[in-house]
């Protein structure tokens, strides 16, 4: 089951020819704490324009999607990063 978290803490590596690497996630969970993790793999979604994303995200030209690979509860999880 997917959610979506809006407000999202994120660290990343912005290097000299422009590309971005997300390193790093945080977020509030549910009690209200926060939660951290490494993300341990990404790729860059392919830019398809103007449309509208499998999860109902509006993206324009300029925005990035980062399909992230991190571990969750002794689990591999990807999460969708729109920057």
């Amino acid at each position: 089951m997917s959610m979506i978290i809006d407000e999202v803490d994120v660290i990343c590596q912005h290097k000299a020819d422009g590309s971005i690497i997300p390193l790093r996630l945080r977020f509030m969970d549910e009690e209200g704490e926060y939660q951290s993790f490494p993300i341990k793999g990404f790729r860059e979604a392919e830019k398809k324009g103007t449309h509208t994303t499998e999860d109902g995200i509006y993206v324009g030209d300029a925005t990035f999607i980062f399909e992230c690979l991190i571990i969750a509860a002794d689990a591999k999880r990807i999460v969708r990063i729109y920057y």
